[in-house]
């Protein structure tokens, strides 16, 4: 990948996703999803999941990143969700977006019919209809990231979820992105430590963020987190969540990873 796609590449996934959900409003109107089986369900609180684990472990499943292109294309994703359950990790991440990650709102639909961990949906959520959309297809969070949001989406957005029953994740890159954020209708600040220009990963953007997060929200560190060490070093700075999906997903069995990887950390 060259320095100026790498630039423009979180430019380029937004005015895709613009287009897919502007054409997905004009054929699902949002009472069909309203009307949906799953859109009255309760929820289950992945901060609440946060705070009383011993790990923190939200494992993720995810088959290609433009970063790293195909990790795990034939993983199914039901099968993956109920080793993760078994692993005992505090809730799951499932990647929705097709152009550029490979997935579909259909794994996250897959994972809920499959397990009760709480479930994220990880997209780039530039509308209120993907809120909707999210609550219709099982999610229990979704995932906001600033860096493609205005202070006043990041508010609207999280309200409307916090309405819907959902947990709200923040991802913020860096100190400005982390003012902006700050409301009391977030449950979770995440710390990406891959700098979405040059797409290096340093876990010393966690740690120099984490001092910047109140107390009030469950600190959580996404991105290159793939060692016992990193986790342990990180719970020192107050993080209570980490998101590990490529450390698992490059391998033949995600679940099994998992489970190996808990029982070394516990």
């Amino acid at each position: 990948m060259t320095e100026r796609n790498k630039m423009n590449i979180l430019d380029k996934i937004v005015a895709d996703k613009r287009k897919e959900v502007d054409l997905k409003k004009s054929i699902i109107p949002l009472s069909q999803y309203e009307a949906s089986a799953l859109f009255g369900r309760e929820t289950t609180s992945l901060s609440h999941a946060l705070k009383q684990s011993e790990t923190g472990i939200i494992s993720e499943f995810k088959r290609r990143s433009p970063s790293k292109a195909i990790i795990n294309q034939n993983a199914n994703v039901g099968q993956v969700a109920k080793g993760y359950e078994k692993a005992g990790v505090c809730g799951m991440s499932v990647l929705t977006d097709i152009k550029y990650f490979g997935g579909s709102i259909e794994d996250l639909i897959l994972a809920r019919a499959s397990v009760q961990l709480p479930l994220l949906r990880k997209e780039f959520i530039i509308n209120e209809y993907q809120i909707i959309e999210a609550k219709a297809y099982g999610a229990d969070v979704i995932l906001l990231i600033a860096a493609v949001l205005t202070k006043q989406e990041i508010k609207n957005f999280s309200e409307l979820a916090k309405s819907l029953g959902l947990d709200v994740l923040l991802e913020v890159h860096n100190e400005e992105e982390l003012h902006k954020s700050i409301m009391p209708s977030l449950d979770m600040l995440g710390v990406n430590n891959r700098n979405l220009k040059t797409f290096e990963v340093s876990l010393d953007t966690s740690k120099s963020l984490s001092q910047l997060i109140p107390d009030d929200f469950v600190k959580v560190s996404e991105s290159g987190i793939s060692s016992i060490k990193a986790i342990k070093e990180l719970k020192e700075y107050g993080y209570e969540g980490f998101l590990i999906g490529e450390n698992f997903m490059k391998t033949d069995n995600p679940g099994q990873s998992a489970i190996d990887f808990i029982q070394n950390l516990k």
